[in-house]
Parts: structure tokens; sequence; C-alpha cells
């Protein structure tokens, strides 16, 4: 019989790693503690849960949960890099659709409020441990935090191709005030219980005013 570069014959045979049960337990009690924390901290907030709390909501015990976890704050930060991948991912998605460069940011915001929308506690613990002293500033420097800017930015930069802004936009200025109008909502959801209407409201008069300086012509 010829070799066959490449087959799973003789020396090159392929090396298939099987997890072992062990493996698959611990990742299964991960994802377990991962949507008890979850539930609970879109409950109560990140204060309201305690990893008690958590182990109990999972079935399980706090040692389980520490075998995976440093701690609460380890574990919301799991859960915060998760959440903020899948909302960059939703935001982008709703940008390209939209038809013009006020259209795409505003469509992007949308698609942010409504990501948080119906777990606003979650999303207050967010704002809280992300401008904590000993927490913030790793939070914000976050690889999806970054890719939330970089929407922004893109859509912009797309509205200099298209003609809709000015070579002078002054993009990175903008993108940076844009974000922190996005952000700046929030509490309005959090604490006055603003609908998605009222926050796509605000937000269009945002956006208008902050690219008024840079419409071309």
């Amino acid at each position: 019989m010829k070799h066959v570069p490449g087959s799973l014959h003789g020396d090159h045979a392929a090396e298939v790693r099987v997890p072992t049960r062990r493996a698959l337990a611990k990742a299964q009690t991960r994802t377990k503690v991962i949507a008890a924390a979850r539930r609970l901290f879109s409950e109560s907030g990140y204060e309201g849960a305690t990893i008690r709390d958590i182990a109990a909501e999972a079935g399980m015990s706090t040692g389980a949960v520490f075998a995976n976890f440093t701690d609460k704050a380890d574990l919301f930060r799991e859960i915060m890099l998760t959440d903020m991948q899948n909302l960059a991912d939703a935001m982008r998605e709703a940008a390209v659709k939209g038809r013009t460069v006020d259209d795409a940011i505003l469509r992007a915001f949308g698609a942010g409020y409504a990501f948080y929308k119906s777990q606003l506690p979650l999303a207050r613990a967010a704002f809280s441990i992300s401008w904590s002293p000993d927490q913030g500033g790793e939070i914000r420097s976050l690889p999806p935090v970054q890719a939330l800017y970089d929407i922004i930015s893109e859509q912009l930069a797309l509205g200099v191709e298209r003609g809709e802004l000015s070579q002078e936009a002054e993009i990175k200025l903008r993108t940076q005030m844009l974000f922190d109008a996005y952000l700046a909502n929030y509490p309005e959801a959090i604490f006055q219980g603003w609908g998605l209407e009222a926050l796509q409201a605000k937000s269009r008069d945002q956006i208008r005013v902050i690219l008024a300086g840079a419409r071309r012509g």
C-alpha cells in the first residue's frame, strides 16, 4: 500500500484529543455557574448576588464555584467579556443596514439598548464595575469595548467616503463623543424606566448635533 502524505497511517498519524470525563465535567460545571450568575446578576445586580446565592442557583457548592473562578469579580468579568462581544456583534450587524451615517449609528445604538433592556440590573452592574478604581481600567481596555469604538469610527469613515461628511470630520474626536453619548443614555433606562423609543429619540438628536459640524458643504 502506497504511503499517502497527510494520511492517518504510519508515523504521520493525526492525534485526536478526546476530552476526559473530568474535563467535560469541569466545563459543564463552569457553564452552569455562569448561567446561574447571569440570572442573579440580571435580577439583583452585582452587589445583590453572592457566591453562596450563585452556587445555590447552580445547584452546587461554593467550593465548586471557587474551583472555576477566583472570586465574584472574576466571574462577573467572564460574563461581561462574553456580553460585550455579543453586544459588539449585534451593534455591528445593525449598523451595516444603515442607509446613511446617521441611520447606521442610530441603528447601532438601538441594538445596544435592546441588548440590555431585559437585564438592566446587569447593565447597571457593568457600569459600576467598569468605572471602579481597581478593575475599571482593565475592563475598559478589553478588546470588545474597543470594538464598540471601531463600529462608530468605521461608520464615520464610510460617511466621509460617501461624501456625507467632510474630510475634516475629526473622526477620532466624534467617535469618542458619540460613544460617550451612547453610554450617557443608559441611566435614563436604568433609573428612569425609559423605553427603547425614548432612547432612540434622544439618540437621534445627539447624533444630529454631534455630526452637525462635520456635514459636507
